[in-house]
């Protein structure tokens, strides 16, 4: 089988949904499909000429909209080439264009919205949801609408999608989602971790692994963290992850002013065994987000037995809370400062039980090996060649 995702870029500065079309495409790979990308990044950038997979950028591109003239041709001609084709992510032009082509083609196509539906952008961003809406139903609104399905990672997900925009027409279906299983050297690569921060070595390490950006709650840790390290003085905050949107200076100020400048951590961006040393070297995993459709980290962090403290606005928070695998709570100060407060009662016992929760959690739902045969399944029902299929 041969499969095309269709993206903005494989830049992994981009956060969890380039790391999910890496993870699954290897897979599928090594169940002996083919996998190809199509990208509007420039061909000469190490994103691109470092990736595992065959990447057509077509780049340079211009602009946050990446409106791109070569990405319609290269898709009419390569269209029929594939056995499934998945758009990743809306409000950019690489979903507009396969609409269009597609649909002119009369060939089917889907759709990851990788979150971008949360009605928290709505609230957070209210003029930029207005431009949306007058995009909305020229654009995406098609493109949704015309796909073969439209695709959610969580029930919660699929859910809060019907709340951005009253103009809302989708054949809406969760799929399996995740990442593949840590390396078995856990141990060997904690110890490597702590090697290249010996100021970390002996340290209760509570770790924050993501982008630094506002949606994220960074902001709420650094205060929640302030409150309670005095009464821990052996308690240190690992923060690890690309300042994407000039955050840094400001989260650091705002350590500095609760006087724990000296005991958070930050790291930049971590990646391959680096960052599953961090993940091992630390006790804790720490998410206050305001919106998390999915978050490849919070998987990861499970299945290396990492017990997540997460707000209930990552979206798999249920699973979370259900499985005894972490604590979830409010995504404001109060509730950030009861998830860390929840962790720190905890004696060694119930941090071990809760730590074998989450290994279990992560092996039952949220394997690369369960998301490749989701797309496998997709491709079977959805591809050119499904026998129930109806053309956009």
């Amino acid at each position: 089988m041969k499969l095309l995702h269709v993206l903005p870029t494989v830049d992994a500065h981009g956060g969890g949904p380039m790391e999910g079309v890496r993870q699954r495409g290897i897979r599928l790979r090594e169940l002996g499909h083919e996998v190809d990308l199509v990208t509007l990044d420039d061909p000469a950038s190490p994103s691109v000429t470092g990736h595992p997979l065959r990447v057509h950028a077509l780049g340079p591109t211009g602009g946050n909209y990446g409106f791109n003239p070569r990405l319609a041709p290269w898709l009419r001609a390569h269209a029929g080439d594939y056995d499934l084709t998945v758009v990743n992510g809306l409000w950019q032009y690489h979903s507009l264009a396969t609409w269009r082509v597609y649909r002119a083609l009369r060939r089917p196509y889907v759709v990851f919205t990788h979150g971008m539906l949360d009605p928290w952008f709505k609230q957070a961003y209210p003029l930029k949801h207005l431009k949306k809406w007058l995009y909305w139903p020229w654009a995406e609104y098609r493109v949704l609408r015309d796909a073969s399905a439209v695709l959610f990672t969580s029930e919660e997900e699929r859910r809060l999608a019907r709340e951005s925009f009253w103009l809302y027409r989708a054949r809406e279906q969760v799929v399996a989602y995740g990442t593949r299983p840590p390396p078995a050297n856990g141990a060997a690569l904690a110890q490597r971790f702590l090697d290249q921060h010996p100021e970390l070595r002996g340290k209760r390490l509570l770790l924050f692994l993501g982008r630094l950006h506002e949606k994220k709650g960074c902001d709420l840790l650094i205060d929640a963290f302030g409150q309670l390290a005095h009464r821990h003085p052996g308690l240190h905050l690992v923060m690890a992850g690309p300042d994407q949107n000039g955050q840094l200076a400001a989260l650091k100020a705002r350590a500095k002013e609760r006087a724990v400048a000296h005991r958070v951590h930050w790291l930049g961006m971590v990646q391959g065994d680096d960052k599953w040393g961090a993940l091992h070297a630390c006790e804790a995993f720490v998410l206050p987000s305001h919106q998390e459709n999915f978050g490849i980290a919070v998987a990861e962090a499970l299945g290396c037995g990492l017990p997540v403290l997460i707000s209930n606005k990552v979206n798999i928070w249920r699973e979370v809370e259900q499985a005894g695998a972490g604590f979830v709570d409010d995504d404001d100060a109060r509730g950030t400062a009861r998830l860390l407060l929840r962790w720190l009662s905890l004696d060694a016992d119930h941090r071990q039980a809760m730590s074998a929760a989450a290994r279990d959690l992560f092996a039952s739902r949220y394997t690369v090996d369960a998301m490749a045969q989701s797309i496998l399944s997709l491709a079977a029902q959805h591809g050119p060649h499904a026998p129930t299929h109806a053309s956009p």
